[in-house]
């Protein structure tokens, strides 16, 4: 009997033992994730990364910049670190990371930077020597899904041989899974992050489909290669069609390669619901000092890229969400990809400074009804770009239409975040999805990309609540 007994105890706990290990990896599965197109937590409420990169590797010691980061509004913070090709950042330096990412309510982008212009610059590491670096780092890594998303590495070819980009991603995503990583991926663009090759961005389908989860994001680095509405517009486009999740994982307000646009990046990524990522916190050198956001890493000295990044327009103060896992805010679900009607981008070179068109009075809509307001937020040669912000009422809405009429002929070419239909001059925009159930006083918007001729005037608009 008591043989019989100690079997049975035996298997009992096996049996537990098993159910654990089920539970474990079903909250790890559970952790950030692509649906359609864009990335929700687990509990089904989607996540729209606002933050900036913090140089970790070289400055270990700053690590009150965590708390500082969160204190201007970001939600995110991209940590750069080392597995050797500069002093490495060992498994309790990068668990203390996420702890601090995890104190300060912010989701932790950890990004291996080793690879940064592979094949032509100097001791510049693979994506596979990365992939090991990564394993490395599994016993801090795992059950940390819902906080960390793992950032292969930092624009892992230069402008030489970047073809072999696309198997070298998907070799990297296939050790990853193989090896039992659960976390969202992100990968970096070749040309040094940029992609002016159009290398990431026309085999980012067949590298998405190859990660068994399809829980991988794209990140592209938007400096002076994106120096125009029209090339940041069209970018981002591409992967909008495409239904596949990007994010702006650098972006400055300078560069020594070009001026990127950074009005209209930040612009762009707010109306298209894309996560943006400043380059970078403090302790830039080289000649690229005009990239440092704070000076000396001192919060109280904002630096004018500072000042436009955490406080101006679409900036990530007026705009971050904190993540719900910190919060307990209710679950929703997930939505699908945005109704986008595929069309080029304009090829237009569009005006330095656009051209903003003052918002129209909002409809009348009693307590149940809604209001919406038209403004031209870019204009060029023959193109423009155009935002709506719809507004409930004060007993919310279920849904809405917004209406409007062109007097000059302008003609609605793409949009994004509504289903937007034209006949002749009318126009009518309905919300998607994930955007018509507003709470009192709650807003949401929707964009677009049009044309027009000699005159661009702004119409008067109209909402209606479903």
């Amino acid at each position: 009997m008591r043989t019989r007994l100690i079997a049975a105890g035996a298997a009992l706990l096996a049996v537990l033992a098993s159910l654990v290990a089920m539970s474990q990896t079903a909250q790890a599965a559970a952790g950030l994730r692509v649906t359609g197109g864009k990335i929700y937590e687990a509990n089904g409420n989607q996540f729209i990364m606002r933050g900036t990169s913090h140089a970790h590797t070289w400055f270990p010691s700053q690590t009150g910049s965590f708390a500082n980061i969160k204190s201007l509004g970001a939600n995110t913070v991209r940590v750069v670190l080392s597995g050797g090709r500069w002093t490495a950042n060992s498994a309790s330096d990068v668990a203390n990371v996420i702890s601090l990412c995890k104190q300060n309510r912010l989701i932790c982008v950890l990004e291996n930077h080793d690879t940064t212009g592979y094949g032509e610059q100097s001791g510049a590491y693979t994506l596979d020597q990365a992939v090991n670096y990564w394993i490395g780092l599994k016993s801090v890594l795992t059950g940390q899904e819902n906080y960390v998303v793992i950032n292969l590495g930092n624009e892992p070819y230069g402008n030489n041989n970047v073809s072999g980009w696309t198997s070298a991603t998907t070799a990297a995503i296939a050790r990853m899974r193989s090896n039992g990583f659960q976390h969202m991926l992100m990968v970096d663009a070749p040309n040094w992050g940029q992609d002016w090759q159009f290398v990431m961005r026309d085999n980012a389908a067949a590298v998405f489909n190859s990660d068994p989860q399809k829980n991988t994001v794209f990140s592209i680095h938007m400096y002076g290669v994106f120096d125009t509405a029209a090339e940041i517009t069209s970018y981002l486009q591409a992967f909008q069609t495409a239904g596949l999740p990007l994010v702006i994982g650098e972006f400055g307000n300078m560069h020594s390669d070009g001026d990127p646009d950074e009005d209209t990046i930040m612009a762009q990524a707010q109306s298209r619901g894309i996560g943006y990522m400043g380059w970078s916190w403090s302790g830039n050198s080289g000649g690229v000092e005009y990239l440092d956001q704070v000076t000396n890493f001192n919060v109280n000295q904002l630096t004018s890229w500072g000042q436009r990044l955490f406080n101006g327009a679409n900036g990530i103060k007026s705009t971050a969400k904190e993540a719900t896992i910190y919060s307990g805010q209710p679950p929703q679900s997930p939505s699908a990809s945005p109704s986008v009607s595929p069309s080029a981008s304009p090829s237009a070179s569009p005006s330095a400074s656009p051209s903003v068109s003052p918002s129209v009075s909002p409809s009348p809509g009693g307590s149940r009804g809604c209001s919406a307001t038209y403004r031209v937020t870019n204009q060029w040669g023959g193109g423009f770009q155009g935002e709506v912000v719809v507004t409930a009422g004060s007993g919310g809405v279920n849904g809405w239409t917004v209406t409007w009429t062109y007097a000059n002929g302008q003609t609605v070419t793409q949009s994004w975040n509504a289903t937007l239909t034209s006949s002749g001059a009318s126009v009518t925009a309905r919300n998607v999805s994930y955007n018509g159930t507003l709470g009192a006083g709650a807003s949401t918007s929707f964009g677009f990309l049009g044309s027009y001729g000699s005159t661009n005037s702004v119409p008067s608009v109209s909402c209606a609540a479903a």
